[in-house]
């Protein structure tokens, strides 16, 4: 009979129903987005790491559109939208669609995370951000979102477009709009 495993918050723990099979314990490290105090953060665009695939240097952000634990978590329809209108948005533009890595939502729906290649700080992505949100913004309510299909979506039903409109608009007005330093470098 096979080992069966469990997965224990915090801790990763091999355990057996087998006693003797049991006396090892295994405990993984805690990944850098859990380190970040979430408690003092604000809404903003964070350096979250950098990763090294030979010589390219992979950046990925933290784009916090709402305060952890402090306002509620975005709904799915609007992240969804935005992940659509964005990741679109990224890839056809003239200067970063090389360097766009990926763009997708956080499981905890607070925001965003967006990997470029290049060794880059927050500073250096705020006006494709402000563009991008611009382009959220303008977006005709009477024009389908991209990817807006059963072809192209595994959930295509579930988008907002007005809801992304807000979600985008608090963002940009909070973060985009007026980048200080405590919102472009994780509290410490």
């Amino acid at each position: 009979m096979g080992s069966i495993r469990r997965l224990l918050i915090g801790d990763y723990k091999c355990c057996n129903f087998n006693q003797e099979l049991c006396r090892k314990e295994k405990v993984m490290n805690k990944i850098a987005s859990f380190t970040v105090n979430h408690l003092d953060l604000l809404t903003g665009v964070y350096v979250s790491r950098k990763d090294y695939i030979g010589d390219v240097c992979l950046t990925t952000f933290d784009l916090r559109f709402t305060r952890p634990n402090e306002e509620p978590p975005m709904d799915t329809p609007g992240i969804h939208s935005i992940e659509h209108l964005v990741a679109t948005f990224l890839r056809n533009h003239a200067e970063w669609a090389e360097k766009t890595i990926y763009f997708g939502p956080m499981g905890c729906r607070t925001g965003f995370y967006v990997i470029f290649a290049g060794d880059l700080k927050s500073e250096d992505i705020i006006g494709v951000l402000r563009e991008a949100a611009d382009y959220v913004l303008n977006y005709d309510d009477n024009t389908p979102i991209p990817g807006y299909s059963p072809r192209d979506c595994g959930n295509y039903l579930d988008n907002n477009l007005k809801l992304a409109k807000i979600y985008m608009k608090k963002f940009k007005e909070e973060v985009l709009d007026n980048p200080v330093e405590e919102r472009l470098s994780y509290p410490v």
